[in-house]
């Protein structure tokens, strides 16, 4: 959205459970975020989420287990850009993180 009020959410799939797994009917059971947005949040008029009926969903697939102190940062990057840049991407800014926070430690005063 232009204000940048993104809703985030994430779930860790449980591969024990049918809904990760090869179907064995016509349907799977449902998994994820069931209440990720209250629908009145969409349908009222002049909603940042939806533009000439249009919704755009971006989903993000990690394998790297990016910490979800990280998830605004890793949203907020080009979807254009290559996976791999992508995941690079995060990876740095996780390490400028640590850093300043290892920088943080090291400026408190003594008393």
């Amino acid at each position: 959205t232009p204000s940048r009020q993104h809703i985030i959410d994430s779930f860790q799939p449980d591969i024990k459970s049918s809904s990760f797994q090869r179907p064995r009917s016509d349907m799977n059971i449902a998994s994820g975020i069931p209440k990720f947005i209250p629908l009145e949040a969409i349908q009222q008029e002049g909603n940042p989420y939806v533009r000439d009926d249009t919704m755009f969903i971006k989903i993000m697939v990690d394998f790297e287990e990016i910490p979800k102190t990280l998830l605004p940062y890793a949203l907020s990057l080009n979807p254009g850009l290559p996976t791999h840049i992508q995941q690079a991407m995060i990876k740095e800014e996780a390490k400028r993180r640590i850093q300043l926070r290892s920088n943080d430690q090291l400026q408190i005063p003594q008393v």
